[in-house]
């Protein structure tokens, strides 16, 4: 489906035709999360790692920006609401 860039990849790197449509591929699925499964899946991750809900919903926020396609900005409670209802 996406002939071209696995093709710039082949030219361009060492992976094969197979290699470069699995990481196409890959790519493609993390970033068609929607904002929702994104936020609910950092709280998560960062909530492992430690860290307390002030800070880890300040750092999501921040991440938000740096998305493929960045939502509109979102509020401290907005973010809660999503991860808890």
């Amino acid at each position: 489906m996406h002939d071209e860039l696995v093709d710039h990849l082949t030219r361009s790197t060492p992976l094969s035709r197979g290699e470069a449509l699995r990481v196409v591929q890959d790519v493609l699925a993390y970033f068609d999360e929607t904002t929702e499964e994104y936020v609910r899946r950092r709280h998560r991750e960062l909530q492992a790692q430690g860290l307390v809900n002030a800070s880890i919903f300040e750092r999501i926020r921040a991440e938000l920006t740096y998305r493929a396609v960045a939502p509109p900005e979102l509020s401290l409670r907005q973010l809660r609401r999503i991860v808890y209802g």
